[in-house]
C-alpha cells in the first residue's frame, strides 16, 4: 500500500486534466481514469453521484469518488453517454473499477473494498460469538474500513463466497440483501444528496404536470360554448 505523495500529485493533476477533456470524449470516464491511473499501483473507482440536465436534449453526468492509498479524490461532474449512464444507473455507491497492488483488476460492480477481502496481506478470517467467521483488516490497514464504509457492517465468509462467485461470472453484486447499489438500503443511509435530489425532481414534475392539466381544464372553459348553450334556450 506504498504510494508516494508526488504520485498523488500527478493524479490530482490528471483527474483535473479529466475534467476538461471529458465533455465530447468517445471513452467513457472511467475509462479514462484507469489510462491515466495505469501507473498507480492499486486504486478504486466509486460511481459516488449522478443526475440528468437539460429539458429538450437531456444530458446525462457522474461524479466519481477515487480511492488511492489511503486518500479518497472527487472528480467534478463528467459528462458521459445515455448508454454508459443507463448502464451503471443501479451501481450508485459501488466499485465500478478496481486494482490490488497484485495486478487484480475487477470491472464488475460490486460493495467498496471487497476486492481486499480474503487477501492475507491486508488482513484474515476470525470468528464471532456467534460462530459466524467475519473479515478483520490488519491495524495497519484498518483505515481501508473507515475509507470503504466498511467499519459499521463486516463482511461475512459466506458474503465473500458469493461476491467471488459474482465477480468469477463478471456479475454485478449488490450484496446479499441487496443493500448496495441505487436501490440498496446502505445506499439510502450514504448517498442522502442523490435522493433529496431526486425527490425534488419528482415533485417539481407531478407540480408542472398538475399546472398543464389545470391550464388545459381552463381552456376547455371556452366563453364560446356558454353562448352556444345561450342559443338553445
Amino acid at each position: 500500500m506504498s504510494v508516494t505523495k508526488n504520485t498523488i500529485g500527478v493524479c490530482a493533476i490528471l483527474f483535473m486534466l479529466l475534467s476538461l477533456q471529458s465533455c465530447g470524449a468517445k471513452r467513457s470516464p472511467v475509462e479514462q481514469l484507469a489510462a491515466r491511473l495505469n501507473d498507480v499501483p492499486e486504486y478504486t473507482i466509486i460511481l459516488d453521484d449522478m443526475q440528468t440536465g437539460g429539458a429538450i436534449f437531456k444530458q446525462y453526468y457522474h461524479k466519481y469518488k477515487v480511492i488511492i492509498g489511503d486518500k479518497a479524490n472527487y472528480t467534478g461532474w463528467e459528462r458521459t453517454s445515455e448508454p454508459f449512464y443507463r448502464q451503471n444507473e443501479n451501481y450508485l455507491g459501488m466499485a465500478l473499477l478496481s486494482k490490488t497492488e497484485e495486478g487484480y483488476v475487477t470491472k464488475s460492480a460490486s460493495p467498496p473494498g471487497f476486492q481486499y477481502v480474503g487477501n492475507s496481506r491486508y488482513g484474515e478470517w476470525r470468528t464471532d460469538s456467534s460462530g459466524n467467521s467475519f473479515w478483520a483488516f490488519y491495524g495497519q490497514y484498518m483505515f481501508m474500513s473507515h475509507m470503504f464504509g466498511m467499519f459499521n457492517r463486516p463482511v461475512y465468509r459466506n458474503d465473500y463466497n458469493t461476491y467471488t462467485e459474482y465477480r468469477n461470472s463478471n456479475r454485478p453484486y449488490y450484496g446479499r440483501n441487496n443493500q448496495f447499489g441505487t436501490n440498496g438500503t446502505i445506499t439510502k443511509q450514504t448517498h442522502k444528496n442523490f435522493f433529496e435530489r431526486k425527490m425534488a425532481k419528482q415533485k417539481m414534475a407531478k407540480r408542472s404536470f398538475k399546472d398543464k392539466v389545470g391550464q388545459r381544464i381552463g381552456r376547455s372553459r371556452s366563453p364560446f360554448r356558454s353562448r352556444g348553450g345561450g342559443f338553445g334556450k
